[in-house]
């Protein structure tokens, strides 16, 4: 999907990213990238950290984010920024979707 203008969602297929979760990357080039997780109640996004600035929007669901230390829950309509190598990481509430940006692109994730 690098560089690819037009990315339909039902084209995508919805990859494993850890139980109860599924992820699909969307349209990216080499500064940004967009990705959807979604999420069954209960199930994780660990806490972790990258060299990536991240913002992740709330679609629905209701989730207890913690970064950097400070836990707040946020439900549709939310949004969060992570800044490079700060520790973050999810517990859902009820089952949602996130959007993710990234800056750059997640190597990783392709």
């Amino acid at each position: 999907m690098l560089d690819q203008r037009w990315v339909f969602r039902d084209d995508v297929q919805a990859e494993p990213a850890g139980e109860g979760v599924t992820r699909r990357v969307l349209a990216y080039d080499k500064d940004v990238m967009c990705v959807e997780n979604t999420f069954e109640t209960g199930a994780t996004g660990p806490l972790h950290h990258h060299p990536h600035t991240q913002i992740t929007y709330v679609v629905s669901g209701v989730f207890e984010f913690e970064i950097d230390g400070v836990v707040k829950t946020v439900r549709a309509g939310d949004s969060m920024l992570k800044a490079s190598n700060v520790e973050h990481g999810c517990v859902c509430r009820e089952a949602g979707v996130l959007l993710d940006l990234f800056t750059p692109m997640r190597a990783d994730f392709v």
